[in-house]
């Protein structure tokens, strides 16, 4: 993983300003995982350290934000959007995951992972946005009121599944790596034609956990039993959030699969997501990403 945080040349957009701070906020997750492997005192030296890539991470969108003015960029509107989820959402509720765990290791994980893939991502395909080597990858039309919409769908489905209460993480997930996961691909289809293509991804101690609610004993293990029992679950999720949509009886499944980390983020570099949320269940995180065709 510290690799991962190393920077790497691929990442500049040729904005000294925005290169050195992307520089900068990968030395401090790079410093942060090495912290966080330390077994004496590392989580609380990572308390400081998270803090201070909050602060400087929120800095750095403030300079890039305008910079984007500064040369009239049109895709200003949609990149401040992320930067606001980031601001506004992300960091928030990985904080309070932080703070509610007392700095677990698992909290850990999840602030590092997510973050280090946002970083990742962000950077490759937003960033390098701004200097117009490549478009933009978010759609600018989806309404807030469309994704409360889904958000509150989803939170009763989750209630009557899991029963578990589900807390926004990011409205704009971008295929960050948050554990351990089981990942299904869904694809439905209506008399009409017209195809959505879903995926989910739930952490597998949010499987574990359900399956192990359904058997009434405790597991422990990712076994075929309970990969099959959570790739049935990720289709009862979307078929009850189909009646809470009223689009159960237009759509029919048409296949679901499981699928690797490595095609998920293949998928995320070439499709065109029109919804990407990420929720966290106090239990295991889980993400639900639609494509409309």
């Amino acid at each position: 993983m510290s690799k991962e945080a190393e920077w790497n040349k691929h990442f500049n957009i040729g904005v000294d300003s925005i290169d050195n701070a992307h520089r900068k906020l990968f030395s401090i997750v790079g410093k942060l995982i090495h912290l966080s492997r330390d077994e004496n005192n590392g989580q609380w030296a990572c308390a400081e350290g998270i803090k201070f890539f909050k602060n400087y991470a929120i800095e750095h969108f403030t300079d890039e934000e305008a910079y984007m003015k500064s040369i009239d960029y049109n895709g200003y509107e949609i990149h401040k959007r992320l930067h606001d989820d980031m601001r506004y959402k992300t960091l928030p509720a990985l904080e309070k995951d932080l703070t509610e765990s007392n700095y677990s290791q698992e909290s850990i994980h999840h602030f590092l992972g997510i973050c280090l893939g946002w970083l990742t991502a962000h950077i490759i395909i937003e960033d390098r946005a701004i200097t117009g080597r490549i478009p933009n990858r978010w759609k600018a039309d989806n309404t807030s009121a469309e994704i409360d919409a889904l958000e509150n769908a989803l939170a009763v489905t989750i209630q009557e599944i899991f029963r578990l209460q589900i807390e926004t993480v990011s409205e704009y997930y971008s295929g960050e790596d948050f554990g351990t996961s089981l990942i299904i691909r869904l694809i439905y289809r209506a008399t009409t034609g017209k195809r959505i293509q879903i995926f989910m991804v739930l952490e597998e101690s949010l499987v574990l956990r359900a399956v192990s609610a359904m058997l009434g004993m405790p597991l422990t293990k990712m076994d075929k039993v309970v990969t099959n029992a959570g790739k049935e679950l990720a289709i009862r999720i979307v078929e009850q959030l189909g009646i809470h949509c009223r689009l159960s009886s237009q759509y029919q499944l048409e296949s679901s699969h499981l699928i690797s980390p490595e095609q998920f983020q293949k998928a995320f570099y070439l499709e065109i997501f029109d919804y990407s949320l990420l929720f966290n269940t106090g239990h295991g995180y889980f993400a639900f990403c639609v494509k409309l065709e």
